[in-house]
């Protein structure tokens, strides 16, 4: 598949979940995961050095506006960007009437829509994986930031994800309920489409229900090519942190005993020089 069809073919399937998507996504709105990003962007805020006033964002792939909460939130002005019509329809029903959020349409590929040090904090949160250069986005990112303006990519599965060493394994086994298995695994069995991304996936084995680009072993997020880059484009890297997500459906007390053990998950804050 071409890099323009898979965006179509992302374009179509967000479009399509857009009212369900916070539903299937336990680990991106779960309340661990929130309040560490609401500090994480509190993080950000702090470290710009580009705006005397308050800083204007772009928060590149915005779906159903879960960083542009937290940064309206913050009083942050921000252009909630998108390549799906249907995320940008809720994202306008939803901050709109702050005063603090506008949305644009997106090509999936690139920000050619976006002039140059347009922004001081441009942000990607759980969004390289379902673009086909991934490091060209970084780039774009790069470009309409101002000098002493931060780029902020965060919710990308790093390497123990893929590895899973024998800590990480252990920790998978027993942090999910049995009866929330169970029930998943019921469900999965009466639903007809499982049985067509079952013959998908035989045809096709890097097929991804969502649009999933960069999620399988030989292609995913290198962060060491992010990073190098960053500093390529003239920026340097404040923040580098691992840490390992925490899904709705995680046994907290499991959570606990293992979140300072292992990861698989990558956030980085870099400023423009």
């Amino acid at each position: 598949m071409k890099a323009r069809e898979k965006i179509k073919f992302n374009i179509r399937v967000h479009d399509k979940i857009a009212r369900r998507y916070e539903r299937i996504h336990d680990d991106l709105f779960s309340h661990v995961e929130q309040a560490r990003l609401h500090g994480a962007l509190q993080e950000v805020i702090e470290v710009v050095r580009s705006s005397e006033k308050s800083p204007k964002a772009l928060d590149v792939g915005c779906g159903s506006g879960n960083l542009t909460r937290h940064l309206v939130d913050l009083r942050v002005n921000t252009v909630s960007a998108d390549v799906s019509e249907n995320f940008l329809k809720m994202v306008e029903r939803r901050f709109s009437s702050t005063g603090l959020c506008k949305t644009l349409k997106l090509s999936g590929k690139d920000l050619a829509n976006i002039e140059d040090h347009a922004f001081d904090i441009a942000a990607a949160y759980a969004v390289l994986h379902h673009v086909p250069d991934y490091l060209h986005l970084v780039r774009e990112m790069c470009r309409v930031l101002k000098p002493g303006g931060v780029i902020y990519l965060d919710h990308e599965v790093n390497e123990t994800y893929y590895n899973k060493p024998l800590e990480y394994t252990q920790f998978l086994k027993s942090v999910v309920p049995r009866t929330v298995v169970l029930k998943k695994y019921l469900r999965l069995l009466v639903s007809p489409s499982f049985y067509v991304r079952f013959v998908w996936k035989r045809i096709n084995p890097t097929y991804q229900k969502e649009g999933d680009i960069h999620v399988w072993p030989d292609d995913h997020i290198e962060w060491d090519k992010v990073e190098q880059l960053l500093i390529s484009q003239n920026f340097e890297v404040l923040v580098k942190r691992d840490y390992l997500a925490c899904k709705s459906s995680y046994r907290r007390d499991v959570y606990e005993q293992y979140k300072n053990r292992c990861n698989d998950t990558t956030m980085l804050i870099a400023r423009k020089k």
